[in-house]
């Protein structure tokens, strides 16, 4: 492989008085350290797969602009449905009403994941916490008041809200400063072999008057460092839930639609969850959506002549008709489109592209899982991650590493092309690490 940097353009340089200057006076960016992070990217457009900087540069996004563009940039189907639906009704409060976009979405998503009732919501993390509420609230409703806590996970990642921060990984995960702040939940290893098992539903047995609900990444975790897990794995932790009496939450923000090479990570492991939380790729990019879905069953402890049984929430946005129109357009792709095929298709060149990295001295893992490839390093420094978001976009190509981590999960759209000069700059990242 050439080991020289490909041709580029150079960045221009910004004006005193640039939006970019006012930009970073007043925003509060995500997850960052603005004294030593790298400057923030100037961004005029989208399209395809690519993300356009204000200077003319265009980067090959690797990332799906946060795993959610899974048909790429401005699809135009989705484009035309949200023009058709802003002209008529951007927004009307859902409380007390109902319009068609919400309707016929709820149905598609039911009929989907073969459960029932539909809660929309505005993003992942209040997905999370509904599933959280519905879950103690079910118990509540039956009688039962002492079921309030959750099993969680070693690596889990669920969101930055509070319930969902105390679902994280407490001593590795991003939100261990409020250790002291948020609720206390049972997190342990995720069980794998006979032993792990054991101590789960050693767990579960002991516990149980106290636990509302197991709930879990399926297949893969995500923000807490891409970890991967068996199709086996998440069947036996249902099957112990059910025989335990537990809820079984399913956090498929991340896995939902199409990621990890089923449409759903739960349809692999051949399971139905109690409760489901989807959101990320649900709208293809577009808006801010999500939902947590739930089956007839937990819905019935909710349906009767008590307001104090009825689930008292309701984001101000749930169900945004402009964001229904969005999702609606979004199934309607994954309907007419090979998107599955296309997901099967980067699963293969990823194993191929990245598998060579196995060998360097670097790197502790190689990993791939439907269009999600991971590059586990040893001892990577947060040097070594700064420099290596800074050297992808000189390559021409937006990565964002984090951890221990350099990965790819592009757009499911993506061309063999566009692939290529992501994975060719992941491998020229990885060489060049000392």
């Amino acid at each position: 492989m050439n080991k020289k940097s490909p041709a580029k353009k150079k960045a221009v340089p910004v004006p005193k008085g640039h939006w970019t200057n006012i930009g970073k006076r007043h925003l509060w960016p995500p997850y960052t350290q603005s004294s030593i992070a790298p400057e923030p990217l100037a961004v005029s457009g989208t399209k395809g797969c690519e993300i356009i900087l204000d200077d003319g540069r265009k980067l090959v996004d690797g990332v799906a602009s946060w795993w959610t563009a899974c048909h790429g940039y401005n699809h135009p189907h989705i484009i035309q449905a949200m023009h058709k639906q802003l002209d008529v009704m951007p927004h009307v409060m859902i409380a007390g009403n109902l319009h068609q976009p919400a309707a016929l979405l709820c149905k598609r998503l039911a009929d989907m994941t073969k459960m029932d009732k539909v809660f929309l919501t505005d993003s992942g993390s209040t997905a999370v916490e509904t599933a959280l509420k519905i879950a103690v609230q079910y118990w509540r409703n039956k009688g039962i008041k002492h079921r309030s806590k959750f099993v969680t996970f070693e690596n889990a990642y669920h969101g930055d809200t509070m319930g969902c921060m105390s679902l994280c990984d407490p001593e590795k995960g991003m939100h261990k400063l409020f250790h002291e702040y948020m609720p206390r939940q049972y997190s342990m290893k995720l069980p794998s072999g006979e032993y792990g098992f054991a101590e789960f539903e050693a767990l579960l047995e002991q516990l149980k008057h106290t636990i509302a609900g197991v709930i879990i990444e399926p297949l893969v975790q995500g923000a807490g460092g891409l970890k991967f897990h068996s199709s086996d794995v998440v069947a036996e932790i249902h099957r112990l839930c059910k025989e335990h009496d537990v809820l079984f939450i399913a956090d498929e923000v991340m896995t939902g639609f199409g990621r990890t090479g089923h449409m759903f990570a739960c349809n692999e492991a051949g399971i139905i969850p109690d409760i489901m939380c989807v959101g990320k790729a649900l709208t293809g990019g577009t808006m801010t959506m999500a939902a947590t879905i739930a089956t007839q069953e937990i819905y019935e402890a909710f349906d009767s002549q008590t307001l104090e049984d009825a689930l008292m929430s309701g984001p101000t946005y749930m169900a945004n008709p402009l964001a229904c129109a969005a999702a609606n357009a979004s199934l309607d792709l994954f309907e007419q489109e090979s998107r599955l095929e296309q997901v099967a298709n980067i699963e293969t060149y990823l194993y191929d592209a990245l598998s060579s990295l196995k060998v360097h001295k670097r790197v502790a893992d190689v990993r791939v899982k439907g269009a999600i490839g991971v590059v586990q390093l040893h001892d990577a420094s947060w040097q070594d991650i700064v420099s290596m978001r800074t050297k992808a976009v000189e390559h021409g190509c937006w990565l964002r590493p984090f951890g221990d981590v350099l990965y790819v999960m592009p757009a499911f759209t993506i061309t063999e092309k566009e692939l290529k000069k992501l994975t060719d700059t992941m491998v020229s990242l990885i060489e060049t690490l000392d």
